[in-house]
């Protein structure tokens, strides 16, 4: 029986990223949450948010280490899986790939620091600063190899000779025209679903054990941060919309389910297809996809009838996109709310169903970034570098792959559990109460020493 190597190497990539993106994500995420927690500990003199960059601190070091794996698997892979694009495409992303490598060591270094010099200096600000290149270096990492996905979106920076890249320009190529609105996406996604996560699991506490002062400021401080990003986030696909009508129409008509090409378009949201490809059920919204694409409510826009049937995307990405920005409207909605009960005295933004809501968010927001990401490689298809190699070109002929996808599932279901035992006896065994108390005591300890000396 023939194996079908080109279906397995999707299977191996797809499950890789699907694994690793919530690693990523987290690692981007989080050290900005932790920064901002600590700068505001510090300028308040509040322990709670002290404590808050210690615990996050962490738990965040547990998903680098999982990152790291799962990070040099998709490497590996793109070798093993993909051969044939490397070696038509590797001369021009091994720089991207070298520097989002530079960029994770530079951050585990001051990472290291940050985390042994708790306490170590007079001036508590100088610990801060060490979170700028961690940041700064999570969120380069992350820069790095979006380029990569960009330049495979909008292939650039080469000349074409004999079925060979020369005259390679990596700069060119990383600086593709998919890169702002891709690495702007990533980015505000990641701090979204980042703050989303921790509101979320002081959310869950709340409901478990009951209001205290310190999941009270972790919420208020995180749904403060969603908001923003929220917000950030919905520039960022407005962004993405206008990139893609202008630079890839099809994928924006096979989302939108936009099969003819016409003036003050439709946006669709919703539906189904019958077997006639007719739309049934959907919300037509006049001529707002014009608008969204464009900025026009008249605008002409692509429809999908114009590209070849062979190089049309699979028209599922209809319900990646449109589950992709429901999550999102529906966490910018979610921290709006909040605050409103916030200021609005009759309200109380700790009642339960209100907390569940917000516990929720932080799964749906790790959903929308897993959906965002399969949107954009299958909107992609059939190219794996877009107009010079297809999916099958690319993929390894080796019967071997399907042992591959077997053995990497069972790397990830080890990682995944240990992962999660790991944090749990991190936190449960040392809960933020008996955290804080061993805190006030040293504090108590190094006042009376103070008083003895003077």
């Amino acid at each position: 029986m023939d194996i079908d190597t080109v279906l397995w190497s999707r299977l191996v990539t797809g499950m890789t990223l699907g694994f690793h993106v919530i690693f990523a994500t987290l690692g981007v995420g989080v050290p900005l949450m932790i920064a901002i927690a600590e700068f505001i500990g510090i300028r308040k003199k509040d322990p709670h948010y002290i404590l808050m960059a210690k615990r996050w601190s962490r738990g965040f070091v547990i998903s680098v280490a999982v990152g790291v794996v799962t990070g040099t698997a998709i490497s590996l892979q793109l070798a093993l899986v993909w051969p044939n694009f490397m070696k038509l495409a590797g001369n021009v992303i091994a720089l991207p790939l070298f520097m989002e490598v530079f960029a994770f060591f530079f951050e585990a270094i001051f990472l290291g620091i940050y985390l042994y010099t708790w306490d170590r200096f007079k001036n508590p600000y100088k610990h801060w600063l060490l979170t700028i290149p961690i940041v700064a270096g999570a969120g380069m990492s992350a820069v790095f190899i979006t380029t990569v996905n960009g330049f495979m979106n909008q292939p650039g920076g080469f000349t074409m000779e004999g079925g060979v890249f020369t005259a390679v320009d990596p700069m060119q190529a990383m600086l593709n025209t998919a890169t702002f609105s891709k690495v702007f996406h990533v980015l505000s996604s990641a701090y979204l679903t980042g703050a989303a996560l921790l509101a979320g699991i002081a959310a869950f506490t709340i409901l478990r054990k009951g209001v205290t002062g310190y999941h009270k400021k972790a919420l208020n401080l995180m749904m403060a941060v969603v908001m923003v990003f929220g917000l950030l986030n919905t520039l960022a696909g407005d962004v993405s919309a206008k990139f893609l009508a202008e630079h890839q129409p099809e994928k924006l008509a096979a989302a939108e389910w936009h099969f003819e090409t016409e003036s003050g378009a439709d946006l669709i949201l919703l539906g189904w297809l019958n077997a006639e490809h007719e739309i049934i059920g959907a919300l037509h919204l006049p001529k707002l996809l014009s608008f969204l694409a464009y900025g026009d409510f008249n605008a002409e826009v692509t429809g999908l009838d114009e590209f070849p049937l062979d190089e049309q995307p699979p028209l599922l990405v209809h319900y990646l996109f449109d589950l992709m920005a429901g999550i999102g409207f529906a966490l910018l909605g979610i921290s709006l709310l909040y605050f409103l009960f916030v200021f609005w005295k009759k309200r109380n933004e700790l009642n339960k169903w209100l907390l569940r809501v917000i516990a929720l968010s932080a799964p749906l927001a790790f959903l929308g970034v897993e959906l965002g990401w399969f949107y954009a490689e299958l909107g992609r298809q059939p190219w794996i570098l877009r107009g010079y190699m297809r999916v099958e070109e690319a993929a390894t002929t080796s019967p071997s792959v399907r042992i591959l996808f077997f053995l990497f599932l069972l790397l990830y279901i080890v990682l995944g559990t240990v992962c999660v035992l790991v944090l749990r006896r991190l936190f449960n065994n040392n809960p933020v109460e008996t955290e804080m108390e061993k805190w006030k005591q040293h504090a108590g300890d190094k006042t009376t020493t103070k008083g003895g000396h003077s």
